[in-house]
């Protein structure tokens, strides 16, 4: 007789409260935090935030597979078969006929959707996955504030039909990047995805907002929210209480506190 103590696991997303609504995920996890923190931290440089870039994605990647993924009962033999009859793990696991596409947005993108494309080819069928790319830069106004996103290239290798369209992307800031590339999948490529998610290190409360208000069915993960440019009284108050007054980007758009210009540090590009 198999054992059922791992038919139906109750697997919980830790995260923090928040008011942002039911599709945005900010995780409370201090190894995370931790690691984030020393990604972030001045000096950090090549090899070692690669490095980290990669662990933390691998890390993401892990909690959506565990919290959206469908799942199967399985019944694998083990080693064990030929001496011990009950030697069958009985159980659920993550269904590996499951369809995923992940979108490298090109370049702090490039690391994190390979992680991902990795990562979902050991644990899903490798002819169930895909990775796109997409060539997207910030638009800079007079004063160098962001004032747009546009697409100087993509390479899309087919439809999204049933499939899950992951976005690993670093920076949630504006969500003016992600928002064109969001609505080039919707209107533009074949087929319509079974969900939706944005991978981040890190969000603001301005980007939660435009993903929120423009794409209400896109679900969204973070490390760690953002909103050191709010007034005091603010940051004493759960997130999402007073949405309108909390701020995590300065005036040209960049967040705070932030990690600084990850695309930069981890290519050795300094334009």
């Amino acid at each position: 007789m198999p054992d059922h103590l791992y038919e139906k696991i109750p697997y919980r997303t830790p995260e923090i409260e928040h008011r942002y609504g039911p599709n945005v995920h900010l995780l409370a996890d201090p190894f995370l935090l931790t690691q984030l923190a020393t990604l972030c931290a001045k000096g950090t440089v090549q090899p070692t935030i690669n490095r980290l870039v990669a662990q933390l994605y691998g890390e993401l990647f892990k909690v959506v597979l565990n919290n959206e993924f469908p799942r199967r009962m399985v019944n694998v033999p083990t080693r064990m078969i030929e001496s011990a009859p009950q030697a069958v793990f009985h159980g659920e696991n993550i269904d590996p006929t499951t369809r995923v596409v992940t979108v490298n947005i090109a370049r702090a993108g490039a690391l994190p959707s390979q992680t991902v494309y990795d990562l979902a080819n050991m644990t899903l069928q490798p002819e169930q996955v895909r990775q796109d790319h997409i060539i997207m830069s910030r638009m800079l106004g007079d004063g160098q504030q962001v004032v747009g996103s546009g697409i100087g290239g993509a390479k899309i290798g087919g439809d999204v039909h049933d499939a899950f369209l992951l976005f690993p992307d670093p920076m949630g800031a504006t969500g003016g990047s992600l928002d064109v590339a969001i609505d080039t999948y919707k209107h533009k490529v074949e087929g319509t995805p079974r969900r939706i998610v944005n991978m981040h290190l890190i969000v603001t409360p301005e980007y939660l907002k435009t993903m929120t208000t423009k794409h209400p069915d896109v679900m969204v993960y973070a490390i760690r929210l953002d909103r050191g440019l709010s007034p005091a009284e603010v940051l004493a108050t759960v997130p999402g209480t007073r949405w309108a007054e909390e701020r995590g980007l300065d005036d040209h758009q960049y967040i705070v506190p932030g990690g600084g210009g990850f695309g930069e540090i981890m290519n050795n590009a300094y334009v």
